[in-house]
């Protein structure tokens, strides 16, 4: 945490998740040194884990945290000798708790208190996180999971299927079909080969049978039929 800091900064480009380059001139250190500011960008992985509008300095040592930016998103700053509070100003809930540690107050990921801001926050009341969490389980499934509270230490949610997921959606595609083709390519049998393998099937067959092998000769046509 950084009252003399204008803005949020860091050195480490790897933090980011979202980075826009630029040159956005230069910001003065303490010891009247100069640094650059080449990017502006998003650090967090999650949207409920995200520090906006944060400069990527060259040569930056430290990640600060303005106290300044901090209270121009409607926050309370306030400072004792022993840790540094962050509060919301309409709701008087407590965001961030940073400790003091040598004459310095850090902000440590496993201290945040609060629940509405995104600065390194894991948020546990995210429908669209438990989705994700159960491998991408339908709404309807996670509301049965809920209703009937088949899952110990989850908050009971409302899930809406609102929206479409991304990742549900690109799983759900389907490929198009080739164009006909009305030529053959190949010049002699066993050239090219077509197969597929289905099974295992569910249930045996009466000789322990369980999968099924075609074979179809790109030149010839031919096809073979294995059972296994």
């Amino acid at each position: 945490m950084d009252s003399g800091c204008s803005r949020h900064m860091s050195g480490k480009s790897d933090l980011f998740s979202e980075i826009t380059e630029r040159d956005g001139g230069t910001i003065t250190l303490g010891d009247k040194g100069k640094c650059k500011i080449i990017g502006i960008g998003n650090i967090g992985k999650e949207a409920s884990q995200t520090i906006n509008n944060v400069y990527l300095v060259d040569g930056l040592k430290f990640n600060l945290l303005s106290v300044s930016q901090l209270c121009d998103n409607g926050n309370k700053v306030v400072f004792d000798k022993e840790k540094c509070i962050v509060e919301n100003v309409k709701s008087g809930e407590v965001l961030l708790t940073a400790p003091r540690s040598n004459n310095t107050y850090s902000v440590y990921s496993n201290q945040i208190a609060g629940e509405n801001m995104k600065c390194l926050k894991a948020s546990n009341d995210d429908p669209r996180l438990w989705h994700r969490k159960l491998g991408y389980v339908s709404m309807h499934t996670l509301n049965k999971l809920s209703s009937k509270n088949m899952i110990m230490g989850r908050p009971k949610l409302k899930f809406e299927d609102d929206n479409i997921c991304d990742v549900c959606a690109k799983g759900t595609q389907t490929r198009s079909s080739f164009k006909l083709k009305r030529v053959v390519s190949t010049s002699r049998p066993i050239e090219l080969l077509h197969m597929d393998l289905c099974g295992p099937m569910r249930v045996k067959s009466s000789r322990g049978i369980q999968y099924m092998l075609v074979i179809v000769d790109d030149y010839s046509r031919f096809t073979w039929v294995s059972f296994l």
